[in-house]
């Protein structure tokens, strides 16, 4: 079995450090401190968040972690069954115990109950829309009434939380949330998702309804001595070896960004029969780019000329993209359209912004831009 986990929410044991971090979330958790986790995609926040949670609950029976997301919910109505479902299928194992507590929960609104072949898994609610509008908070409390109604704790993990602002009436959909969420006691709220410019609008901006909602936490990335010895016993653990230069070049390459880190290594490993080797890294890197390739053209393809020839830019390691020189370089045409650039490919997810250090999201991505495609096209 491959000993490296990506694309999926992970186990512990391919942890790589985030002690801290876990720490954090279930000082928290159990503190009654509402959460903010912000970091880009495939920074591992939702197996971290299903960790803290899961593995202070192994410990503490009255703790219940609920894991909600919203990843597929573009509007209120789903929001409220997907909510109350999770809700009810965390809290009541037993669909008998489910039906009665619908009955016992919901006074104000009708819910129409869906059943499928496993009642464990296929258990659903609908409601009218009209309804729920006219009485939203009765499932907004859900979990501080249940919290209360079985004396336990119920951590709410909402992933991919920043979806809400995808809804018809976004800010007051906010101010509902907002003003029931703010007076439960017994029930904890972790809000994460991978949209940081969307999520840090909503968490920092003052004038937004969940300003100052919790504790506000940016992930970051995993350094660099983690990640050595994290590979190193990876590789050992299947009787297998791998370089230290193999290493560093597995990290830095990947700029320590842990989903891509991890899929590299992968790669690498596959390609090892018992020591792994820079050269062994590199053909990986290749045939990983092969198998990309399609998909970076076509996202390539839906760039303007100028946000490419930001990219090339950045590719080379361009600090300062306003300044005449690098403007007349890389034909950006202005500073103001460096920021308009800028702004868009932050908006594609294409880079990030940490600070005054711009970066790509995705690693493997800049690899293919310098390797196939500034070279395919012969770009300094």
């Amino acid at each position: 079995m491959i000993p490296f986990k990506y694309g999926k929410v992970i186990e512990s044991s391919y942890f790589v450090n985030r002690e801290k971090e876990i720490a954090f979330l279930q000082r928290n958790f159990k503190s009654k401190i509402n959460t903010v986790l912000i970091s880009p995609r495939r920074w591992g926040k939702s197996s971290l968040v299903k960790y803290a949670a899961t593995s202070l609950a192994s410990s503490d029976k009255k703790i219940v972690p609920v894991f909600i997301d919203l990843f597929n919910v573009r509007d209120e109505k789903e929001f409220y069954e997907t909510f109350s479902r999770k809700i009810l299928m965390a809290t009541y194992t037993k669909l008998e115990e489910r039906i009665n507590a619908v009955k016992l929960l919901f006074r104000l609104v009708t819910p129409k109950i869906s059943v499928g072949v496993d009642p464990n898994t296929e258990f659903s609610l609908g409601f009218d829309i009209h309804e729920i509008k006219k009485n939203p908070d009765e499932i907004l409390n859900l979990p501080e009434r249940i919290s209360k109604l079985k004396k336990i704790e119920l951590v709410i993990c909402v992933d991919e939380f920043q979806n809400i602002a995808y809804f018809s009436n976004p800010l007051a959909f906010q101010k509902k949330l907002r003003a029931q969420w703010q007076h439960h006691q017994h029930a904890v709220y972790c809000l994460y998702g991978s949209k940081r410019n969307m999520l840090a609008e909503l968490f920092e901006n003052k004038s937004m309804p969940f300003y100052k909602f919790g504790d506000v936490f940016f992930l970051q990335k995993i350094d660099t001595p983690h990640w050595q010895k994290y590979l190193l016993r990876q590789f050992k653990k299947t009787k297998k070896e791998i370089h230290a230069d193999a290493v560093e070049k597995i990290i830095t390459t990947m700029e320590n960004h842990p989903y891509f880190v991890q899929q590299l290594a992968a790669m690498s490993w596959e390609n090892t029969t018992k020591s792994c080797s820079v050269k062994i890294v590199d053909q990986s890197i290749d045939e990983l780019l092969v198998t990309h390739d399609l998909l970076f053209h076509r996202e390539t393809d839906l760039l303007s000329n100028y946000q490419i020839r930001f990219l090339r830019a950045l590719v080379n390691v361009v600090k300062q993209f306003s300044t005449a020189e690098t403007i007349r370089m890389y034909d950006l045409g202005s500073s103001a359209n460096v920021v308009r650039v800028r702004k868009a490919l932050v908006d594609k997810e294409m880079i990030d912004i940490y600070g005054k250090t711009i970066e790509f999201m995705d690693p493997l991505y800049k690899q293919w831009m310098k390797r196939v495609y500034m070279n395919r096209f012969n770009y300094i």
